[in-house]
């Protein structure tokens, strides 16, 4: 690996745990829109490899972009945040 390569990092909240080796994580963030200037919220989820399954529902969690490691799967849970 390169150790000068920045890897985007979003932290999140784990909504399933059902996989073996895999979270899927909800990522929250505030989009003002262009016209109105409102703001309002908007989710998106992610699948997330994790070596051991240690973590549950509701955990917030930190997650790092990495290699394809499946047909879905493109991020790495780092570490609870």
């Amino acid at each position: 690996m390169n150790s000068t390569a920045k890897r985007r990092q979003l932290t999140g909240t784990v909504v399933s745990a059902k996989m073996t080796k895999t979270v899927i994580v909800r990522i929250d963030r505030t989009v003002t829109h262009p016209l109105y200037h409102k703001q309002f919220k908007v989710s998106k989820r992610f699948a997330a490899d994790v070596p051991v399954d240690t973590y549950v529902v509701g955990d917030r969690v930190i997650i790092e972009e990495t290699r394809p490691l499946s047909a879905t799967k493109r991020w790495r849970v780092i570490k609870k945040a």
